[in-house]
């Protein structure tokens, strides 16, 4: 069995989500002193223990909740009487720092053109992982497009079959036009990915938004699209529609405003 800093590697070389969970104090009679660390996957498995039973139990139990939105948390309890809620009868208190270990977020790009281009090579300098995908094999290499983690020349509508897409996933397609953007939306719109967003004039996604009903794609679903796609900067340059379409993503992802930051004076 690995030891939990071996695991940590692992989870780190495949870019795989876990939860730390660490007893940071201990105090009187408790199942673990301090160091005590457990490893929490995603599906419930853990390595390590930082004393069984209901104690335990709880910490999985907030570790999950940890990998779900990414928030650390200090848990405190006293290990006196189950009768108030208490998770053991040790004497004890104890305190357990969760801290989610997650993969940064993937960048998935599609469209190897001159805006996809530009973007996968933002999109690496900025800390995400990069996928680029293309149906044009010619357009999907590290020859053409330098600087991504991953190339992938299938068709749109299959993506998802060759790409795990979670909640840190965040799609741009930069792609030719509706005739790729429609038939493979609705595969990208099952999949949890935190933004889509599609390159193009508010024509031209009228268009696509039209082929999607006609599909019986979900207006719901359809509104999770992000399009056009970006922040209004009055981009024009491949480089400068980059800095637009990632501006929009941190935004998104930090919960900011798009406002300007000047002060009133």
């Amino acid at each position: 069995m690995p030891t939990i800093y071996q695991a940590l590697a692992e989870l780190e070389a495949k870019h795989q989500p876990a939860a730390l969970c660490t007893v940071v104090r201990s105090r009187g009679s408790t199942p673990r002193h301090s160091a005590s660390k457990m490893l929490v996957y995603p599906d419930g498995r853990i390595l390590g223990s930082i004393g069984g039973g209901e104690l335990e139990n709880r910490v999985i139990q907030a570790a999950l909740e940890a990998i779900r939105d990414g928030q650390a948390r200090l848990l405190e309890y006293n290990m006196s009487d189950p009768a108030r809620g208490d998770p053991g009868v040790c004497g004890g208190q104890v305190e357990v720092f969760v801290d989610p270990i997650l993969p940064p977020p993937l960048l998935l790009v599609v469209g190897g053109g001159h805006v996809g281009k530009a973007v996968v090579h933002l999109g690496k300098w900025l800390g995400f992982r990069v996928a680029l995908a293309d149906d044009r094999p010619e357009f999907c290499t590290p020859e053409a497009v330098p600087g991504a983690d991953a190339y992938y020349p299938v068709p749109l509508s299959e993506l998802p079959q060759h790409v795990e897409i979670t909640p840190q996933t965040y799609i741009v397609l930069a792609t030719r036009g509706v005739d790729i953007d429609a038939p493979g939306l609705p595969t990208l719109l099952q999949t949890p990915a935190a933004y889509i967003g599609v390159i193009g004039s508010r024509r031209r996604w009228a268009t696509t938004t039209q082929r999607l009903r006609e599909q019986g794609v979900a207006e719901e679903q359809i509104q999770r699209v992000h399009s056009p796609i970006g922040l209004e900067i009055q981009a024009e340059t491949p480089e400068e529609i980059a800095v637009s379409i990632l501006a929009e993503i941190i935004m998104l992802r930090n919960g900011g405003t798009g406002k300007p930051m000047k002060a009133e004076v």
